[in-house]
């Protein structure tokens, strides 16, 4: 069992709602947190992750339920936030048949809520395990075209991270373009792995790493230098893009970047909250992470609505740099962290609403 999180050490939890439940075929322990439907109904992803413990998965789904109120309300959608996290014991691996039970199990423990949380996929789930889910219960998003769904967002949220990119590029270099350009990227799944390709097909000098080395590949792929993962923080670089798990810019991995600015698609980059301070102490920009992955569910609230314009999801998706730009504006005005800002536009959605609405 690992040590206390500090998660638990809040005596008022913001939560709406956190289930945690034993899946009756699976036997893995799921945990089912809804932060806020003050929006409308929390949308959020599945994630299926190796954790010390289950108070470690009961901490990250708490952690990234609240993520989600904010990434939901900074986009502009009438959506809460939720997460759920199903809980792999260290050594444990999922076969097949495992992997079903336990997204069956998902599908139980989300049809409980009755409709105040939507599932979609995330981590270590993808669309075919979402029409999985979807045999047990209709509050679920993300499936498969031939199901009748949107399909993965991976897509949305490359291109949202992209414009993040260049957003970020623009406000410290005065450029938005790609070409010539140093950066790391630490993560090479679904997203990591598309922005790659791009930005090295737009002429950008790539140093990247994942904790899977079958993912060196893509790396000779595309012509970027590849490292083992560890001490890619340390390289001197434009961009420092974490695309992994969250928490990877911790107090010491902050004090030792060499780098401009940081613009990722990993989720709770921060380890501290105070660690937007720290960077800002440093001189390097960061770019919040709620803001810049919120393609993905852009993407699947916007295609899910029927009449969907494919022209406007992929607008709004771009408008992401945009709505960057704002809050680094607002930041250097009023000398505040660029997370200070953007939770003030969350909060200001959020705050929007009537009570009792």
């Amino acid at each position: 069992m690992s040590s206390p999180n500090p998660v638990f050490a809040d005596a008022q939890p913001e939560h709406e709602n956190v289930l945690i439940t034993r899946g009756a075929r699976s036997g893995l322990t799921i945990c089912v947190a809804v932060h806020s439907t003050v929006l409308g109904p929390a949308l959020g992803g599945a994630r299926v992750w190796t954790y010390r413990s289950w108070g470690d998965a009961v901490a990250d789904a708490l952690r990234l339920s609240e993520g989600m109120t904010y990434k939901n309300a900074a986009a502009g959608l009438a959506r809460g936030g939720g997460k759920s996290v199903v809980f792999v014991p260290e050594g444990t691996v999922l076969d097949a048949e495992r992997k079903r039970d336990a997204m069956l199990d998902l599908g139980d423990a989300v049809e409980l809520l009755g409709g105040s949380y939507y599932t979609a996929e995330d981590v270590g789930t993808s669309a075919e395990d979402m029409a999985t889910v979807s045999e047990r219960t209709r509050y679920v998003e993300g499936l498969p075209a031939d199901r009748g769904g949107v399909g993965e967002p991976s897509d949305a949220t490359a291109a949202g991270v992209y414009s993040a990119v260049t957003a970020t590029l623009d406000t410290v270099f005065g450029s938005p373009v790609v070409a010539d350009r140093r950066a790391v990227i630490s993560g090479l799944g679904q997203v990591g792995g598309r922005l790659a390709r791009r930005l090295a097909a737009e002429g950008a000098r790539l140093i990247v790493t994942d904790v899977n080395p079958a993912r060196k590949a893509l790396a000779e792929e595309i012509g970027a230098s590849w490292i083992e993962p560890g001490d890619e923080h340390q390289f001197e670089t434009d961009l420092f893009i974490p695309c992994g798990v969250g928490g990877a810019l911790s107090p010491e991995v902050i004090a030792s970047l060499r780098c401009k600015a940081v613009v990722g698609a990993a989720n709770n980059q921060l380890a501290r909250h105070d660690g937007a301070e720290q960077l800002a102490e440093r001189g390097i920009l960061w770019a919040p992470d709620f803001v810049v992955n919120a393609g993905g569910v852009i993407y699947i609230d916007m295609a899910s609505r029927p009449g969907a314009d494919k022209a406007a999801v992929e607008e709004r998706v771009e408008h992401i740099g945009d709505t960057l730009r704002a809050i680094f504006a607002q930041a250097q005005a009023e000398s505040i962290t660029t997370l200070e800002a953007a939770e003030r536009l969350a909060k200001s959605r959020l705050e929007s609403v009537p009570a009792g609405v």
